[in-house]
Parts: C-alpha cells; sequence; structure tokens
C-alpha cells in the first residue's frame, strides 16, 4: 500500500467495492458507439469521499494516540 493511501475499514472496503461494480456494471450498459456516454462522475466522487474520510479517521486516529 502506499504511503498516502490509507487503512480501510471493512466496511469502507465493502463501500468501494460496491461503487466499483456499479462503476463497471455502467460501462458495460455503455456502447461506446459515439465516444462513451455514461458519465460514472457521481460515483468517483463517492468513490474519493470515502478515501478521504478513511484519511481523516485515521490522521484522527493517529493524533489521538
Amino acid at each position: 500500500m502506499s504511503s498516502n493511501e490509507p487503512r480501510l475499514t471493512v466496511g469502507e472496503r465493502a463501500e468501494l467495492a460496491w461503487l466499483v461494480a456499479r462503476m463497471a456494471k455502467r460501462g458495460l450498459a455503455d456502447d461506446r458507439q459515439f465516444g462513451g456516454r455514461v458519465d460514472q462522475s457521481d460515483l468517483q466522487r463517492k468513490f474519493d469521499r470515502v478515501i478521504e474520510r478513511a484519511r481523516k479517521r485515521e490522521e484522527r486516529d493517529r493524533d489521538s494516540r
């Protein structure tokens, strides 16, 4: 794991796996005939928020020790 990637809880891992599965499902639904009409930015933002929440939690836990 990279030094800037936080350790994830089981719940965070499950949430990220669910988001990745939804992204894959949307990708399969895209016919790619017109350059990709399926927008996944909402799922990417949710993914990024989970990672950021994990970073903040890890930092808070580190500071409380």
